[in-house]
């Protein structure tokens, strides 16, 4: 009878196991198949946009009324932006494609700078024509080289999955379609600055300032193996996977992961100083036990062990027992948005569960203190009457040309409703308006 027994439930243990095999199979399945979905998206997006760009560019060459031309060339910007950012969805990180970038920002500052001003007054030059021009062509030859790209994954059915897996792995010299279509797109824009130039009038891209502030020696791997054991919570540096990303990347780093039974890590260190860019914990969460507020004390301790000086927490939210805190850089009552980075912790121990210091990193460094020209009270003035304004700080943000700007923030309500303004403290202008959701906390003074 206990015979029996015994065999039933192994029976059941095995059959157990078997299910939640198959159950996680099935949500690592559903994962990969979301992230596919995104990828092909922004793919066949960025494909649809920058023919749309070229139709525009077109369009407005042919306009002969200035009345008609400001608003084409509004829309020139916005559809370049939207560009821009389904290239940011695309698993090209450790691809070059900075270039493509460059050439996508150029032409959004050209005609942004182009549309507000007035063009009654202050037509287009016989330069910027032929800039336009020149934007025109090129924008048609990356167009016709995205076409051949799509076209090729349609035809063969090629997944985005596997040129992650080809980026992550370069040193297998893995084929791939999709990447040798997107280095010949790269190669195009890089011979339109060989041959001249591109179209672009301004001396400033939105890219010219990134990773400059990178300190400290060039970190072999093994030293990058001991940083990411500590970082990571792995004492066994034997189980840590390493690779460096690809050639040409715009900044050398080192991805490091494990795997141990139901718990994953990630982390991303750049090559020199070490510095780490990203990191990931992914573990089953157990019990809350402390609180959003005892959270980001912790967040806070360990940004300053990780040498972050000087850095606020300005937003805090709970997604179900993770706390997630966003930093931004703060100095001389400054609060600077481009030098922003987040924290997560889990809430049953308050262990670090995440980092995202990309931000940060791209645009740290020293800066000119720029004092207002406006006072607090004037750049109330212009914020709409109907907000009841809680909170006013000093801030630095980025404008629509990738550009830092002073502003005085307002941190106001209208209704049921919060809003994060923005006023220009030099001239006065809305630069940007922000509607926060609901579940954002506040802990900047608390």
């Amino acid at each position: 009878m206990i015979r029996w027994i015994l065999i039933a439930v192994l029976a059941i243990g095995v059959i157990g196991t078997g299910f939640w095999g198959y159950q996680e199979h099935q949500e690592k399945n559903a994962v990969l198949i979301q992230a596919e979905n995104t990828y092909q998206r922004a793919f066949h997006d960025l494909t649809y946009r920058v023919d749309v760009l070229n139709d525009k560019i077109g369009s407005a060459l042919a306009m002969n009324s200035n009345q008609q031309l400001s608003p084409q060339l509004v829309e020139i910007w916005r559809i370049t932006s939207e560009a821009l950012s389904d290239v940011g969805q695309l698993p090209l990180g450790l691809l070059p494609f900075n270039k493509t970038e460059e050439f996508l920002a150029d032409i959004g500052e050209f005609t942004y700078r182009t549309a507000v001003r007035d063009l009654k007054k202050e037509p287009l030059s016989a330069q910027e024509t032929k800039a336009l021009e020149k934007l025109y062509k090129q924008s048609g030859e990356i167009k016709d080289e995205l076409r051949k790209v799509q076209h090729t994954t349609l035809e063969n059915n090629l997944r985005w999955m596997d040129v992650q897996l080809a980026l992550a792995n370069e040193d297998q010299q893995m084929d791939n379609t999709i990447i040798d279509g997107f280095k010949t797109v790269e190669k195009k824009v890089d011979g339109f600055t060989e041959g001249g130039g591109n179209a672009s009038t301004s001396n400033k891209t939105v890219r010219d300032h990134e990773f400059k502030f990178l300190t400290g020696n060039q970190m072999t791997k093994e030293n990058a193996l001991t940083k990411a054991s500590n970082l990571l919570g792995v004492k066994d540096k034997d189980k840590l996977r390493i690779t460096e990303s690809g050639k040409g990347a715009e900044v050398p780093v080192y991805s490091i992961s494990y795997q141990n039974g139901e718990e994953s890590g990630y982390l991303d260190l750049s090559q020199k100083g070490g510095h780490p860019f990203t990191l990931l914990i992914n573990r089953p969460i157990k019990q809350k036990k402390i609180s959003l507020n005892a959270a980001m004390r912790k967040a806070e301790k360990y940004l300053k062990k990780n040498q972050f000086e000087d850095m606020t927490v300005f937003q805090s939210a709970q997604y179900g027992d993770i706390g997630a805190f966003s930093f931004l850089y703060n100095k001389a009552g400054i609060r600077y948005y481009s030098d922003a980075l987040e924290v997560k912790v889990a809430l049953d121990n308050g262990e670090i569960l995440g980092l995202t210091a990309i931000d940060y990193f791209m645009n740290h460094g020293d800066r000119e203190k720029v004092e207002p020209k406006i006072s607090v009270d004037e750049a109330r003035e212009m914020v709409n009457p109907n907000v009841d304004i809680q909170e006013e700080y000093l801030a630095v943000i980025d404008n629509d040309l990738g550009e830092e700007v002073l502003t005085y923030e307002f941190l106001g309500t209208m209704g049921n409703e919060t809003y994060r303004i923005f006023i220009n403290a030099i001239d006065g202008r809305e630069e940007q308006i922000e509607k926060l959701s609901g579940s954002e906390v506040n802990y900047a003074r608390g």
